[in-house]
């Protein structure tokens, strides 16, 4: 699993995010996604690592702007009594 951090600019509200979000399902296979105007971010697990390219032409398209990518391995974190 991969775990890609967009910084995006021009996010204003919470319609915004949701607007992000669905652009991301639309070109990208995808598990998961979450968009915060207040941070300015959008984070996308994955199978596997998207093409950074299609990303940013999409997002372009919706007229917000990518101003960095970061790609990281992600695990998903599991529940213990614990505390593992």
């Amino acid at each position: 699993m991969v775990k890609t951090t967009l910084k995006i600019d021009g996010m204003m509200c919470s319609m915004c995010e949701a607007h992000l979000n669905d652009t991301v399902r639309s070109v990208c296979k995808i598990k998961s996604v979450k968009s915060s105007h207040g941070k300015g971010t959008t984070e996308i697990i994955s199978e596997s690592a998207l093409d950074e390219t299609v990303l940013k032409e999409a997002i372009g398209k919706t007229g917000y702007k990518v101003l960095e990518i970061h790609t990281e391995p992600y695990e998903k974190k599991r529940f213990s009594l614990f505390g593992k």
